[in-house]
């Protein structure tokens, strides 16, 4: 798929991490992505939705996770999107064949958010253009920074540009402010053989249809399953495993 690979293995899937998801933008290179893919044929469910569901894993534990059983892939418009945020939130938008964007919502239609190389101030309702949203603050599984903080983190950054920015994309940006994990900034993690993440893209319904990815670093996680939201790969993927290759 266009990836210089670490390695390419089969990874069964008794050998994955087994943690419950259900609990508690330019285009870069990548590095450090190892594809693994099933064996077994796959097919989507007739009530699958457009996008793909992922659950991610470091050190056994779930620390991410986007799964329609979750209801995480509920959508609104931005006027009901913004009846039902509050300061400090994170916002998310999604499109046909785009990256989602994310955001942190301020108060009075204004979220706070990296575009085209800088960190500004905006109308949710303007750069919603017409897009669908959802709240995603329980995207990532860690621990939440007050709200007041997050509103810090994020204003504290406004009007930052490229050559100051070290965050690859919005989402990065808009976790960091939630969180304050240095991981979600570029360079931010020190790249260890010990410490893996690994990304299940599930393709069907039942979590054992689908691929699972390895990375050395969360920006390296969030870069690649960002590109695959973007490029419409799931057709690309399906075709993978039901022709038998890889």
């Amino acid at each position: 798929m266009g990836n210089h690979l670490d390695r390419i293995t089969h990874l069964s899937y008794s050998e994955l991490p087994t943690g419950d998801p259900s609990g508690l933008e330019k285009e870069e290179l990548r590095v450090g992505v190892a594809y693994f893919f099933s064996d077994e044929e796959e097919e989507e469910g007739p009530g699958a939705v457009s996008e793909l569901e992922y659950s991610a894993f470091c050190s056994q534990e779930c620390i991410f996770s986007k799964l329609r059983a979750n209801e995480d892939l509920n959508v609104y418009s931005t006027k009901t999107l913004l009846s039902m945020c509050k300061p400090g939130d994170l916002v998310e938008l999604v499109s046909t064949s785009q990256a989602p964007h994310w955001a942190v919502y301020e108060l009075n239609d204004q979220v706070i958010h990296l575009h085209e190389g800088e960190i500004r101030k905006d109308s949710l309702t303007e750069i919603g253009q017409g897009r669908h949203g959802r709240i995603v603050n329980s995207r990532y599984r860690f621990r939440p920074l007050p709200s007041d903080l997050v509103l810090q983190n994020a204003t504290g950054h406004l009007g930052l540009r490229s050559g100051d920015i070290c965050w690859t994309s919005s989402e990065s940006f808009a976790a960091w402010c939630r969180f304050g994990k240095r991981e979600f900034k570029a360079g931010g993690e020190a790249h260890s053989a010990e410490q893996q993440y690994f990304l299940k893209v599930h393709l069907g319904a039942g979590t054992r249809n689908g691929h699972t990815l390895v990375f050395r670093s969360l920006e390296d996680m969030i870069r690649e399953r960002r590109r695959v939201d973007a490029s419409g790969i799931r057709k690309e993927l399906s075709l993978g495993v039901n022709g038998g290759k890889e």
